[in-house]
């Protein structure tokens, strides 16, 4: 199903041809270093002892560059510049994006690394684009039209969430690849022989928008730029994802970027 949704803000529109150019271009970047990895060379320390690959560098400068071009009126919050960006709270609309998501999952040599670039209104996620580089894959959601992929040969179709209930047996449950604690596994005990789906990343929420996937518990720290995209994506395919503690949707561009604990859910309503 081809998708031509364009959208309009301060009376400029750009639709997703102009975004799904970035991201491939982005991925490129990404898979050159991917193929040609030498972590002596490709890996520094962040100051949150947090690594950073060279292929983060070479995506955030791509998307960054092009974002600017595209809409210079609009402001940039990047994983790799959040030092830069004074006075983003009081701004109506923002670029969050994460130019690798998934870099442990990169460094191991893993395919489960993804691209995030998400427009924030008001501080809430309207538009996400999430490419998945290593299997040449693309998502993306604009606010009221729906959830859409296109896949390794080019084909596009829209993507829903799949029906359950809560007492359902064998419930697919993503499980984060790199941040597994007690407090995620107390709460898949309480489903009745849930079956566990290791992944790191955002394909987590592309999983169950794509329904392969039911639910993702995240009782561990994410930032805002990790959710942003893949969210408005499940939402439009028919899911959600809920603070843990107040179970209203994840709101961004808060003064803290630290996203309270989550879940995220497909076509089921869930109690805890």
């Amino acid at each position: 199903m081809e998708q031509k949704i364009s959208t309009r803000l301060n009376n400029m529109t750009h639709s997703v041809e102009d975004i799904l150019p970035i991201l491939k271009e982005a991925s490129q970047k990404i898979m050159e270093v991917y193929h040609s990895f030498d972590p002596e060379k490709d890996i520094t320390i962040k100051g949150d002892d947090s690594p950073l690959t060279l292929a983060d560098k070479k995506s955030h400068e791509v998307i960054v560059a092009a974002l600017q071009r595209l809409r210079p009126d609009i402001a940039i919050l990047s994983e790799e510049n959040t030092e830069e960006l004074t006075d983003r709270t009081s701004l109506e609309f923002l670029w969050c994006i994460d130019p690798l998501d998934g870099t442990k999952e990169f460094i191991k040599r893993k395919q489960d690394f993804c691209i995030n670039i998400a427009l924030l209104k008001n501080g809430k996620a309207i538009e996400g684009y999430v490419a998945v580089p290593a299997r040449n894959e693309f998502y993306w959601a604009v606010e009221g039209h729906g959830a859409f992929k296109e896949d390794a040969e080019g084909k596009r179709s829209e993507i829903k969430v799949k029906s359950f209930k809560g007492s359902d047996k064998n419930l697919k449950i993503a499980a984060s690849a790199s941040h597994r604690n007690q407090e995620t596994n107390d709460f898949i005990k309480v489903f009745e022989e849930p079956e566990l789906k290791s992944m790191g990343s955002a394909l987590k929420f592309l999983k169950i928008a794509e329904g392969e996937v039911d639910i993702y518990p995240r009782i561990a720290p994410t930032m805002e730029w990790d959710t942003a995209a893949p969210q408005i994506i499940l939402e439009e395919a028919g899911g959600s994802v809920l603070n843990y503690e107040t179970k209203q949707p994840l709101r961004y561009n808060k003064e803290n970027l630290l996203n309270p604990y989550f879940v995220a859910i497909g076509g089921g309503e869930l109690s805890w």
